[in-house]
């Protein structure tokens, strides 16, 4: 009998979400040091990856509503590919080929996702992964990735233990009332899509006394004013800079990633500097993004792009669901910032800024409610917090230690979440086996040349390592007297 389950609604909305310009799957890529087993692969993905029900099930639309259905004539042959590069099969070719594949739609007819094993002239193999973001977010797809690799050549091909499956039928109390939890954010909200600033916490303190617990009236009173003013703030929020980067994106894709960077050196920097890796990280693609606009001859004085970044909602006894558990937050890459430095602290006071921030819990409950709304309510909702931005930018921290796949030792991975709306350029920051690594997607139309980005991400970290390891740390706190001693010594115009 064919076993079906209701698709949660914030799972819906991802669904629903697929244009020709920007289609909902995140892509990754895996580089292996040799050639892979390809028999072999294909047994370990089999004993591992359809252990996860929804990799053997569709996605049924009907009307408002859709469904994960059991594939009865699940076929896995018709999900992994084995492709011979062109000559001369190197990085550069499989950066095409990769481009390729993320503007191809996943076949609707068929679970939605594809593994592509492609051999390179180099000797080595690659792998690329394109799942439907329906199916779960990058967070939970790094987990379902990891778990088909071993930490060993010679592991058992078997799964070494059963991942944690996630239902979400509606006849899941748990599920249900979390599901009640984010309607009830989202109701008193969607008059806000309208007039936001017009919500007050009175009115929130109202609507949940009478639908939760009247006792805890002033603590639902502090955060319907909080979530009051985030919805203001995205309303009311400005459009970032005019760029090359912002513009109605293309059908075609360019991909392309750096060569990774020492994690630990990243680390020591930021300790001396008093920042994160996250910021480090994020400055230098910011600082990357700016070189890049001044070779090309644009204006970058007080350019502000930004970066929709994801953040993950799930708590600890959720890493292994699938689904989406993430909301967003808006950043402003310091792009106009020439200083090096003055950019760094400015992006570590930005991030800082967000840390309170209700956005991301508000997004996702956005999300969730558009899942429920027809589709094209769902579409204008979308466009209207897609264009306030220029690029979708996450960071996920990976192992740090060597990983092997199918016997096969793991060198390089990245990958990218999809754009929605009109947002044509993707960052992605992937952390592995103690190095970091850069790497972009973006619309052919606007940028055709995404190499000359990720060659420039290692310049700007060694920017701040210079200023580290040539300057007297006390003075590292004042970017400006940097700046003027850089010029005293004649090491700056």
């Amino acid at each position: 009998m064919t076993q079906r389950e209701r698709i949660s609604h914030v799972d819906t909305a991802w669904l629903r979400m697929d244009r020709p310009t920007n289609l909902m799957q995140i892509v990754g890529v895996m580089i292996f040091d040799g050639r892979l087993d390809f028999q072999r692969f294909c047994r370990t993905v089999e004993a591992r990856l359809l252990r996860y029900r929804r990799f053997h099930q569709n996605a049924v639309l009907e009307g408002n509503n859709a469904w994960w259905v059991d594939d009865n004539n699940f076929d896995i042959n018709a999900h992994i590919k084995h492709t011979l590069l062109p000559f001369p099969g190197g990085v550069v070719e499989l950066q095409q080929h990769v481009g390729e594949l993320a503007a191809t739609p996943l076949n609707p007819h068929r679970p939605l996702w594809e593994f592509n094993v492609v051999e390179m002239e180099t000797g080595d193999s690659a792998l690329v992964a394109r799942i439907h973001h329906s199916i779960a977010d990058g967070i939970a797809l790094i987990g379902v990735m990891h778990s088909l690799t071993d930490t060993h050549p010679d592991a058992p091909e078997g799964t070494p233990s059963r991942p944690h499956e996630h239902h979400d039928d509606a006849s899941d109390d748990t599920d249900s009332l979390g599901d009640l939890f984010w309607r009830w954010i989202y109701q008193p909200l969607s008059d806000a899509t309208i007039a936001a600033i017009r919500l007050s916490g009175n009115v929130w303190v109202k609507y949940v006394g009478l639908m939760i617990d009247p006792a805890k009236a002033v603590e639902y009173a502090k955060l319907g004013t909080g979530i009051a003013t985030e919805v203001g703030k995205l309303a009311m929020m400005p459009n970032d800079s005019a760029t090359r980067f912002k513009g109605k994106p293309g059908v075609q894709k360019c991909v392309a990633w750096s060569e990774p960077i020492s994690l630990p050196e990243v680390k020591a920097v930021g300790k001396v500097l008093g920042c994160s890796v996250n910021d480090m990280l994020l400055s230098a693609a910011a600082g990357a993004l700016r070189s890049y606009l001044a070779d090309k001859g644009d204006p970058v004085t007080d350019v502000e792009v930004r970066a929709l970044v994801p953040v993950n909602l799930r708590r600890p006894s959720d890493a292994q669901e699938l689904g989406n558990r993430f909301g967003l937050v808006a950043l402003e890459l310091p792009v106009g910032v020439e200083n090096p430095l003055a950019r760094l602290y400015a992006t570590r006071d930005r991030m800082e800024s967000l840390k309170g921030s209700l956005q991301a819990m508000l997004t996702l409950s956005i999300l969730g409610a558009v899942g429920m709304a027809p589709k094209f309510v769902q579409q204008q909702i979308l466009d209207l917090l897609a264009n306030k931005a220029s690029a979708v930018m996450t960071n996920v921290p990976g192992p740090q230690k060597s990983l092997w796949f199918a016997g096969s030792k793991l060198k390089q991975q990245m990958f990218w979440v999809p754009q929605s709306g009109n947002i044509g350029m993707g960052v992605s920051i992937l952390s592995y086996d103690n190095k970091v690594q850069f790497g972009l997607i973006t619309d052919r139309s606007r940028v055709p040349d995404p190499e000359r980005i990720v060659a420039r991400f290692a310049a700007e970290f060694e920017k701040l390592q210079w200023l580290v390891l040539m300057e007297p740390w006390e003075r590292l706190a004042d970017p400006a007297a940097v700046e003027a001693a850089l010029i005293g010594k004649g090491r700056r115009k």
